[in-house]
């Protein structure tokens, strides 16, 4: 029973001790500690008021500006929604005078594939390389698209890896039999026709619903042939 009040005693000295070495660091650093400790509040109270006085209402701006941009888009109309109109901006402006927004970024996604659809493949790879999303459907159509930009500058390589990365990167019923679809075709065009075929039936068997299960027993059957 001594012994463990001795012990007890002990720790409590030591934990005085401590205490006493912490007030005294404190104590002789205490100009310091307050430099840090202000200078951490300012940096929160600026990210803040950043964040809120100058962010939010350019966020706002780049929106309100994108609206007609994704409208002349979605019509197929690709040189107004990335040049604009005139009256409203396009996706190049809201990139150059928005920059640092969400929007901003999302317009380099829609610069993209506006200038896929255009022909200009290497202007597209720029902007869909530059485009960072973790969303679940943008994600893979933005790594798909950069198969297709690469398949019609000649690069088959680098546009069945892309074809790839679209399809594993994220599994779902509506882009991965998509790409996956895209990847086969690519590869039955330059006769490695046991990867195709093994990626046709895994169409067929984990996406039958979809429009390339429905359809893909037609490619099975014609890979089969050219196999003998």
């Amino acid at each position: 029973m001594a012994k463990k009040k001795t012990q007890q005693a002990d720790n409590l000295q030591e934990l005085e001790s401590a205490l006493t070495k912490t007030e005294q660091f404190i104590e002789d650093n205490q100009n310091i500690i307050t430099y840090v400790v202000g200078a951490i509040i300012l940096v929160v109270a600026g990210y803040l008021g950043f964040s809120k006085f100058y962010l939010q209402p350019k966020e706002n701006e780049a929106q309100a500006q994108m609206f007609m941009a994704e409208s002349y888009f979605e019509k197929d109309s690709f040189n107004l929604s990335l040049n604009g109109d005139g009256n409203y901006l396009g996706f190049l402006d809201i990139i150059e005078d928005y920059g640092i927004t969400k929007s901003a970024n999302r317009a380099k996604y829609y610069t993209g594939i506006a200038f896929l659809q255009l022909g200009q493949f290497e202007d597209a790879l720029d902007y869909l390389n530059d485009f960072k999303t973790n969303d679940l459907l943008l994600g893979p159509v933005s790594e798909g698209a950069k198969g297709d930009a690469l398949l019609e500058l000649g690069e088959t390589d680098q546009a069945l890896k892309q074809y790839q990365k679209a399809y594993s990167d994220t599994d779902n019923e509506l882009t991965t039999p998509i790409y996956m679809m895209k990847a086969a075709n690519l590869l039955e065009s330059i006769d490695e026709l046991e990867e195709a075929l093994s990626l046709y039936e895994e169409i067929k068997e984990k996406y039958p619903d979809s429009d390339e299960g429905t359809n893909v027993e037609r490619f099975i059957a014609r890979v089969k042939i050219k196999l003998g």
